[in-house]
């Protein structure tokens, strides 16, 4: 991130690191399509800590924002691939366009951003997760158990369909905050 205070960056380092490490612990169970979300969830998640890192901590070089951008946006195109059968992936194609974005801007200016006003992208950007947020924080209601197929032991707490939501919620929530201080 930019500029600013560190104490709101560092928690943002937190909450997507937190996020990130639940995402990968979710890759270890369900169907294979929900372990490969899961596994794309952990990589915002970390990719996120990352640019969260308070600039006067730790300025990386151009050349790791060139590459977070060719990763992303490499991520991107791949969701907006899969989003032809399951629209599900055009959230994870905004997402990812999100940071790839951010990490393009970043890498031109050198970790500098000069605020004269919001950009139309980072506009649009704000508008749909902060659309998304409210969505989901809505859609996030206690969900029955998941009890595991054939009436055995219940679903592990990965396999819980509520966490993965707040695990998005929490995602969005962090994006949000970025792009606001971008």
């Amino acid at each position: 991130m930019h500029g600013g205070p560190a104490s709101p960056g560092w928690l943002l380092v937190a909450l997507c690191a937190a996020t990130g490490a639940y995402c990968l612990l979710r890759m270890r169970s369900g169907p294979k399509e929900q372990r490969r979300a899961a596994g794309g969830e952990a990589l915002m998640g970390f990719g996120m800590a990352m640019m969260a890192v308070p600039a006067a901590v730790a300025a990386p070089p151009r050349g790791l924002w060139i590459g977070c951008a060719l990763v992303f946006g490499g991520v991107t195109l791949h969701a907006l691939w899969a989003a032809r059968s399951d629209a599900g992936h055009l959230h994870h194609a905004m997402g990812s366009g999100a940071m790839a974005y951010m990490a393009a801007a970043m890498s031109s200016s050198a970790g500098h951003h000069e605020h004269g006003g919001i950009a139309p992208l980072t506009g649009v950007l704000l508008l749909y997760f902060t659309a998304y947020v409210l969505w989901s924080g809505v859609r996030l209601v206690p969900v029955a158990a998941v009890a595991a197929p054939g009436g055995g032991r219940p679903a592990g707490w990965g396999d819980r369909p509520e966490l993965a939501r707040a695990c998005r919620l929490s995602m969005a929530i962090a994006m949000l905050a970025m792009l606001l201080g971008f």
